[in-house]
């Protein structure tokens, strides 16, 4: 604890954006970064806590307090052994993700936690710029060969930790390019691209070998991957959307969130996506079903594509504006946020159950029907939606985007040939199953198949992902060596 006053005395301060009308018409990152003057003086604000509570709320248990007492001290370069280890990239979750170490810091009891997720990317990114930053190539190989399915962080992390514990690590992509949904559904304002490509490049050196356009259970059966490898790890995501089954499904113009992202990414970085085949919110009123992250996204995306105007829909109620601190505390709390693409315009309406899709003589929606909701919950029971009598109403829509979260991972391929000649098994989500702890950590049912992110846990963020991936790596080293080294 370099400043024992610090948290005192200065002020809590964040990185921040390009004016809206500014950065609405382009597809960059648009943080303004701090200087490193600014990061080394919020890292002194870190009280060095007797029981440091954002390790409780990190997935992947960054040492906080060492690497913001490290900046403070103006020793980057420690700072980033620090960093990467316990996490392969922090470059991605210090952009995206939303960091629930802060909502676990102390300081979070009166609103100004330290600005953890600012401190970290401004390490990692200084440290690329100053060259620190090198591939680990293993004193030896093992001999042992690993197949890993699927190029999100999850996949990354795995692929990155076996080949750095010796073995020979061969990565599959059903897309043209590496980073999962990292690459494809999360926007380039977002997210630079160009931070995957400098990671791969980093793994390839390291002994990483990646295959694109090999999508295992339909050009790959998954039975050679068993054959041919010593290991296999699924870590594909979770991709089956939520439906909205309800009358007017069938009608144009109504689609799922990641179909529109995943067209407009494509564009932005290059790819050839017909005309035919591209959804444009250019003009067209949007609505947004779902309050979640990939909701914001496309809300960000149609304000750039210049939407006539975008609402956005939640059946929940609206959150507080302000958390009960003694209630939460350290945990993630429930209360209003606003996104910077929310921050940019649109409407948000909460309590609002979709009842039709509305279409036109050409078959093209044209409206969403709904109704009020509200949630009541009797002596201490679930939570039950009513339906408000007398609260029909109806949104001008030419552009429905469904962002309602995912179900678990596709079935069909890959999941559907090992459960069918393996005996693949799921959890009730429908999840492949596995556990996180014992001697099996990992594994699924099927010997010498191991799991790790969205596809065993389900839907959630990019820092559990490298959490599963790293700790999946671990799990596979000491299934084929008997022990390993690797760090959890």
């Amino acid at each position: 604890m370099g400043k024992p006053t610090g948290f005192i005395e200065i002020d809590r301060r964040d990185r921040r954006y390009q004016p809206a009308a500014d950065r609405i018409v382009h597809y960059n990152e648009f943080v303004v970064p701090l200087s490193d003057r600014e990061v080394s003086e919020q890292g002194a604000r870190c009280m060095d806590c007797g029981i440091p509570y954002c390790h409780q709320g990190c997935p992947v248990n960054n040492i906080i307090p060492d690497w913001n007492d490290l900046v403070y001290h103006d020793d980057w370069q420690a700072a980033i052994e620090v960093l990467h280890s316990t996490n392969n990239f922090p470059e991605f979750t210090g952009r995206i993700c939303p960091a629930p170490c802060e909502a676990a810091c102390t300081l979070n009891l009166d609103d100004k936690p330290v600005a953890i997720k600012t401190i970290e990317c401004a390490i990692v990114d200084k440290a690329w710029q100053e060259g620190w930053i090198k591939p680990q190539v293993p004193e030896r190989r093992t001999g042992k060969q690993v197949a890993v399915v699927g190029s999100g962080p999850a996949g990354l992390a795995v692929a990155q930790q076996l080949a750095r514990a010796g073995h020979q690590v061969h990565l599959f992509e059903k897309a043209d390019r590496i980073g999962g949904l990292l690459r494809y559904g999360i926007p380039d304002f977002k997210l630079s691209k160009n931070l995957i490509d400098r990671r791969m490049a980093q793994m390839r050196t390291e002994g990483v070998e990646f295959y694109t356009n090999a999508h295992i259970g339909v050009d790959i059966p998954v039975a050679k991957l068993r054959t041919e490898y010593d290991a296999v790890v699924l870590a594909g995501g979770s991709e089956k959307p939520r439906d909205l089954d309800i009358p007017g499904r069938q009608l144009s113009g109504i689609h799922f969130a990641m179909d529109f992202l995943t067209r407009n990414s494509k564009r932005v970085q290059g790819s050839y996506v017909p005309d035919e085949d591209f959804i444009s919110a250019h003009g067209r009123h949007v609505v947004v079903i779902g309050g979640g992250d990939t909701g914001s996204d496309c809300i960000g995306t149609s304000n750039r594509h210049g939407a006539k105007s975008v609402t956005q829909i939640e059946i929940l109620d609206k959150p507080p504006e302000k958390e009960n601190k003694g209630l939460t505390w350290p945990n993630w709390p429930n209360r209003l946020r606003t996104s910077s693409s929310q921050e940019e315009g649109c409407e948000r309406l909460w309590n609002v159950a979709s009842t039709e899709f509305v279409g036109d003589e050409q078959g093209r929606v044209k409206a969403l029907r709904y109704e009020l909701v509200r949630w009541e919950r009797v002596a201490g029971g679930p939570w039950t939606m009513q339906r408000v009598p007398d609260s029909a109403g109806e949104l001008k829509a030419d552009l429905i985007l469904l962002a309602m979260g995912f179900a678990h991972p596709i079935h069909d391929g890959m999941l559907a040939e090992l459960r069918e000649q393996a005996g693949l098994t799921f959890d009730p989500r429908g999840n492949v199953l596995g556990n996180t702890d014992g001697p099996q950590a990992y594994h699924t049912s099927v010997e010498g198949v191991f799991c790790a992110g969205d596809m065993r846990r389900g839907q959630s963020l990019v820092v559990w992902a490298i959490r599963e991936g790293r700790q999946c790596a671990r799990a596979v080293d000491e299934w084929l060596m008997g022990r390993s080294d690797l760090a959890r």
